[in-house]
């Protein structure tokens, strides 16, 4: 699986896998990261990806001092899923 990238100008992280890119886009608003959608294509579902976004984007948060806004439902049922993360939530 290839590395995460995390594109500040685009306001996203993303991966290849299979020749097919997978993204978790986001807004910065007010010290916090509003995670907007993230999209893995069908191709390439299922196989931890979009897990792999998700925890990239709330570690990313966690070193820059933002607080996590998860607006995608994919990101908000991760983040139930992850307890150990729930400080940036608050």
């Amino acid at each position: 699986m290839n590395p995460i990238e995390h594109d500040r100008d685009a306001s996203c992280f993303r991966t290849s896998f299979e020749g097919q890119e997978a993204t978790l886009e986001y807004e910065r608003v007010d010290g916090w990261m509003v995670i907007t959608h993230t999209r893995v294509p069908q191709e390439v579902s299922g196989r931890g990806i979009a897990s792999r976004l998700t925890r990239t984007a709330f570690e990313a948060a966690r070193e820059e001092g933002l607080q996590v806004r998860p607006m995608c439902s994919y990101a908000a049922g991760w983040a139930e899923r992850h307890p150990e993360y729930k400080s940036l939530l608050e």
